[in-house]
């Protein structure tokens, strides 16, 4: 059959043109969507330095860079005794470190272990509340690491051992030689947390 007997006006190049159509839009489409994903991969890359900054501060990943950039510090390092204590406020919980006292150098990345036990038949939810000695030491303590930072829940007679990593910055005063860590466990009242865990294997 004919084509240009059945539509006359139509022509070879006409057709031509109206079968490019449709393909030049989708082309068109193509385009667009590539620019966009172009567009916002430079966008992303533009903002991800502030999002991953973020991310680790609240994370707690940015204390271990900064962990590192005091331990490469130029600043010399040197000794330090640090002591250790620990209180809790009459919520049933045998609180105490497992090391009273420790010798380190300042941009030292310090592992120091406290131990828990709750003496109660009912769970225990506490936060540790820290505190130093002297009381300005304390901004120069870098934690990377410490179950002061979240509330924890203790199952009845669970006795759990939880670390604290941290470094003391080289920018400490040199009339600071000795550094006291001390920890308070307060109970959270049962009110303010949603629900209490199951009771958990005790861990000596």
């Amino acid at each position: 059959m004919d084509v240009q007997r059945l539509n006359p006006g139509l022509s070879p190049d006409g057709a031509a043109a109206a079968h490019s159509l449709p393909r030049a839009t989708g082309n068109r489409r193509i385009a667009a969507g590539l620019l966009a994903v172009v567009v916002g991969s430079l966008l992303f890359v533009s903002v991800q330095p502030r999002l991953y900054r973020a991310f680790c501060e609240w994370s707690g990943l940015y204390d271990i860079d900064r962990a590192e950039q005091l331990a490469t510090s130029l600043i010399p390092a040197r000794p330090v005794t640090l002591e250790f204590d620990a209180n809790s406020h009459d919520n049933g919980l045998r609180f105490r470190p497992e090391t009273a006292s420790l010798a380190v150098k300042t941009g030292e990345i310090v592992n120091v272990m406290y131990r828990v036990e709750n003496t109660r038949d009912v769970t225990v939810i506490g936060q540790a509340v820290p505190s130093y000695g002297p009381q300005h030491a304390g901004g120069y303590v870098k934690k990377l690491e410490c179950f002061c930072f979240k509330q924890q829940t203790f199952a009845p007679h669970e006795v759990r051992d939880m670390p604290v990593v941290f470094v003391l910055d080289k920018k400490l005063p040199d009339d600071v030689n000795t550094v006291t860590l001390s920890y308070t466990f307060f109970e959270v009242p049962a009110g303010s947390v949603k629900s209490s865990a199951a009771p958990a294997e005790s861990r000596m």
